[in-house]
């Protein structure tokens, strides 16, 4: 079972000073210091991997042997779903590391640029960009309590069912689409109103109406028979978006709820060079819930300043995800769920006997 539920529990923010974390003041503030290039340079970058995969995708509509088509339309063609994965994932998961950084407000120092970039990448991510600002600094308020995490994605301990909507993205979405919905009409949740200030709702709500106006006119583009929305947009958002997933659902997947360390609620984890641009280095995830005030290219400096009070981080990206999943197919199974090389929280290791305990949905 998990620790306490949220009723019974008096909430204490988390950052560093609640998990015993210290770092020199003047270290801190000069890691914190923002400017607009690295932002620039990744954009560039960003910019590069899209064009470049993107252009695989009319490459593939082009290369259509008949014994694969067999008479049938393009989207028979293997090599083009295959390219429309590719860029999908360039796709979904730096629009994603993008709007969460701008949500911060850390990735640019020039606040106009930073909140343009914020609103587009939020269009792709499908998010309003306040309501993404709002819940996500609740998220680092109150990291990983139950009940108080506006961005607890899951029920924990997580079984395999659970694992299954969260990386396919159809949590993700309803979510998503629900929270759309009611900022289109103004139908605001109780969260919202706890997380959100009164004085932000109605750009939320214009937000929202102008991102469904956009969505619609995709939609009708394709209806009249324009399939580049589909082939550039709609599909690789959808294909791309597991990838994606896999990155933020071992955040905080199998550790402890309900404490006030983010060593204890929160997972750093190693990953190559591809994964740390597509992530932007929050890899690093300790130490960026630590330190949220930190731009994500200073965080390798600053995980090399704070690493001797950390824990190892777990040793990679699909090695700590087949962990993961290897730990929730065994735990739906009502077998052991000890993981062989990543961490858990103790409570999280049974002989196969657990009690769900909700968590609110990201």
């Amino acid at each position: 079972m998990s620790s306490a539920s949220s009723d019974t529990h008096s909430f204490v923010a988390t950052n560093a000073a609640s998990s015993g974390i210290k770092l020199d003041k003047k270290k801190l503030k000069a890691m914190s210091r923002r400017s607009d290039r690295p932002g620039l340079i990744y954009l560039a970058q960003w910019f590069a991997f899209l064009i470049v995969t993107g252009a695989m995708i009319p490459l593939a509509i082009n290369y259509t042997p008949e014994s694969w088509l067999l008479g049938a339309s393009i989207w028979a063609n293997p090599v083009l779903w295959l390219a429309m994965l590719v860029y999908g994932i360039f796709l979904s998961v730096p629009s994603y590391s993008l709007s969460h950084e701008t949500a911060h407000g850390t990735a640019f120092k020039t606040r106009w640029l930073n909140e343009t970039v914020l609103w587009f990448t939020s269009l792709i991510y499908v998010e309003e960009p306040l309501h993404r600002r709002y819940t996500h600094t609740n998220h680092h308020t109150y990291t990983w309590f139950v009940g108080k995490d506006s961005q607890m994605p899951f029920d924990t301990p997580m079984d395999f069912k659970g694992w299954l909507l969260e990386i396919t993205g159809l949590g993700l979405a309803q979510f998503h689409l629900r929270a759309l919905v009611r900022l289109t009409v103004g139908n605001f949740s109780p969260m919202m109103l706890e997380v959100i200030p009164e004085a932000e709702l109605p750009k939320l709500k214009r937000n929202a109406r102008i991102f469904v106006l956009i969505y619609a006119a995709l939609a009708a583009l394709v209806i009249m028979g324009q399939i580049w929305p589909l082939l550039f947009f709609v599909i690789p958002r959808i294909i791309g978006a597991p990838v994606m997933l896999l990155f933020t659902l071992i955040q905080h997947v199998e550790l402890q709820e309900n404490s006030p360390s983010i060593v204890q609620s929160t997972r750093s984890f190693t990953t190559s060079w591809l994964g740390r641009f597509l992530y932007m280095d929050m890899n690093n995830h300790v130490e960026h819930h630590l330190y949220p005030q930190v731009p994500f290219y200073a965080l390798p400096d600053l995980h090399i300043a704070i690493k001797d009070q950390l824990p190892e981080n777990d040793p990679g990206f699909w090695r700590t995800n087949l962990q993961v999943l290897s730990v929730v197919f065994r735990r739906s199974l009502g077998r052991n769920t000890k993981a062989a090389t990543i961490r858990q929280a103790p409570h999280m290791i049974t002989d196969g006997s657990y009690e769900r305990v909700a968590g609110k949905t990201m």
